[in-house]
Order: C-alpha cells, then structure tokens, then sequence
C-alpha cells in the first residue's frame, strides 16, 4: 500500500500491500481466554452512518471507507484490531481481545500507538510486519476485524500473503485516515464505536472532546501569532529520517497536517513526491533543499532522532531550524481519537510560541 513511510521495525515491504490487505502484526504474547470486547464511552460522530446499526438486537451492520458494509446477526463482542484503531477504541469505552501490529518496544514497554491499552492483558498476533499469527487469530473466535487504511482498500499492516485466510474469518471495517479531514476520521472511529455499544455522552468522551477544542483554538491562536513574526512568519517542515534518505512530507496527504493547516499553520510544501504523494525522498546530500523555522520529526522508533542526526549527518546539523534547536517529536501514527490528538495539537502550539523565524 502507499503509505505514509513505516518505521523501520515495519519494513518498506508494508507500503506495497495490494488492495487484498487485511491484517497485519506479531505474536509475542498470547491470552489464554478470550477477551470479551464491550464499552461504554464514545466521540462525536460523523455523517458517514448511514448504514450502520446501534448496538443492541437484531442485524448488526457498518458501512466503512471501502463502501463495504459489514455484517452481523448480533452486535460483534470479540474484536481484533490494528493497534492505533483498538487504541482509538479504547478511548471510546470499546476494548478489543487481540491486536496487532506496534504494541511493545523493544523493552518490553507499550509502544505510545497502544494509547491507554493494557498490552499485558490482550492477545499480541504481531509487533512488527508482516509477522501474523493466524492460527492464534482463529483461536480468538473473532466476531470483528479492524484496521484503519492509508490506500484504500488494503487495510493498515495485513500481510498480503495470508489476507485471503484472515479475511474468511471474520468481517473487517476499514476506517480511511489520510487525505481526509482529522476531525472526520475521529467520527468515523465513534461511528464505529458506537454501533459497537459505546455511550458517546461519557464524561471521560466529552471531556476529551472539550480538551481537543480548547487545544484547536490555542492552536489556532498560536499560528496567528506566528504569522506575524518577522520575515514571513514561521515554516514548519515534517520529516521522517533514515539512514540513507530524508523524508519530506507533504502536509496535504496527512490527515493531521491537513487539521494544523486548516488552523493556519504554515507548511513546507514538497516540490515533487513519490508514490502516494506522501513524501519527497531526499538523499542527505541534499538535505538542506527546503528552508524551515520549525522542523517535526517522526518519532517512532526505528526512525533516527535530532540527538542522533545532529552528530551524524552534517547537512542536517546545518539546516537552520536544527541550528536554533528547533526540533519537535511528531506522531505521524496517533490514534484516532480526540483524547490522543488533544496533547498533540497542545504541543504543536507550544512549539509554534517558542520558535522564532530563522530563514532569510
């Protein structure tokens, strides 16, 4: 699938999953039972509903973003989910009994796309692509399948090679999250959660809500703010690094990017990108091809960091940004959720407040 860059623990093999792709991960750590997945907290939904059902009796059915509607004699109790979808979920009450995909790091630790996860207590199919325990995945009885997609209709980290025989399962719902609007892509995650059972007026939902408006008007502020500084006002560039390649990123195809934007930040804007129009490869020679005030850098892990950058590729430690130290984590996978955005887009304000125009 064309995708935005996987880290390096997802190899590049994962952005060319074809439009069969289902379901991805690694098994590390498995459940004896089965985890009942049920809840009740929710999110603002979206006008994307109409197909879908309320949890409760009779036929359960959800259209998703392929304009597949899925279906059931009875609201599906047993999910499994790619883990920023199960995560988005968890945030609106729903809790999934297997996920798969980045889960732990390599300590051990819940890598920060679990959200609020327990990652002790759910069933692991797989960490790192294209691993994908499909035996243990039947061994669940699941009712439902989740993912989200970047290139419909291949969903988010399934390996192409077993998809036909996950797929024969269960049902799946994708959810689209990139060249869309943030706000649109949260609904469609409390859509989701709703017909699952979710009560969307929980106060734990709603105070998540309130603190994503609050951070959007603060953002909203601070780009102002920003504009009217010297020389232009201030240009933020998103990057994802490897060794060998520097990834531009072109804020249109990010669903986040799109929302900052839309609040009036400022954006590098790539002269040209490669498949997918997600990102402009740049060798490290030629790192130092777009000027910016402000730089995000993709903060999976995998990816190189400032620290490390800083004292290894010359061409970064000129750029006028890193200079002026300059450098913000960016969470290019955050789950879909208004309590996952809210710190987001409250430290995407704070930087903004900090920086000053360093570019002619």
């Amino acid at each position: 699938m064309h995708a935005p860059r996987p880290a390096a623990s997802a190899p590049a093999s994962a952005r060319a999953l074809s439009r069969r792709g289902v379901l991805t991960a690694v098994g590390a750590l498995g459940l004896g039972g089965l985890l009942a997945a049920c809840g009740s907290d929710g999110d603002s939904a979206s006008d994307g509903g109409g197909a879908n059902s309320p949890a409760g009796g009779g036929t359960w059915r959800f259209k998703d973003d392929r304009g597949t509607t899925a279906e059931a004699d009875r609201t599906p109790k047993r999910l499994v989910a790619f883990v920023g979808a199960a995560a988005a979920l968890h945030d609106l009450g729903i809790e999934c009994a297997g996920v798969f995909g980045p889960t732990k790091l390599k300590n051990g630790k819940p890598d920060p796309r679990a959200g609020g996860i327990d990652v002790d207590k759910v069933t692991i199919l797989g960490n790192t692509y294209p691993q994908f325990n499909v035996e243990r995945y039947a061994g669940l009885r699941p009712d439902l399948l989740i993912a989200q997609m970047t290139d419909p209709p291949a969903l988010w980290y399934v390996p192409e090679e077993s998809a036909e025989k996950i797929e024969s399962l269960a049902p799946s719902v994708g959810i689209l999250t990139t060249k869309s609007s943030l706000t649109h892509v949260i609904g469609r995650f409390a859509d989701l959660a709703k017909s699952l059972g979710a009560d969307l007026t929980a106060d734990p939902v709603t105070s998540a809500e309130e603190r994503f408006k609050s951070a959007s008007a603060t953002l909203r502020r601070a780009a102002g703010a920003a504009r009217a500084k010297g020389r232009g006002g201030l240009k933020v560039m998103v990057v994802s690094a490897s060794a060998d390649v520097l990834y531009v990123a072109a804020p249109d195809a990010f669903t986040d990017l799109r929302y900052y934007e839309s609040l009036g930040v400022e954006f590098v804007t790539p002269s040209k990108t490669g498949a997918g129009g997600f990102w402009h490869e740049l060798s490290w020679e030629n790192a130092d091809m777009y000027e910016a005030d402000l730089i995000l850098v993709d903060d999976r892990e995998g990816n190189l960091q400032p620290a490390d950058l800083k004292k290894t590729r010359p061409t970064w430690a000129r750029l006028p940004a890193v200079r002026a130290d300059r450098t913000f984590p960016w969470a290019v996978e955050e789950r879909y959720s208004h309590a996952g955005y809210a710190p987001r887009i409250e430290q995407l304000a704070a930087a903004l407040g900090q920086s000053e125009p360093v570019t002619s």
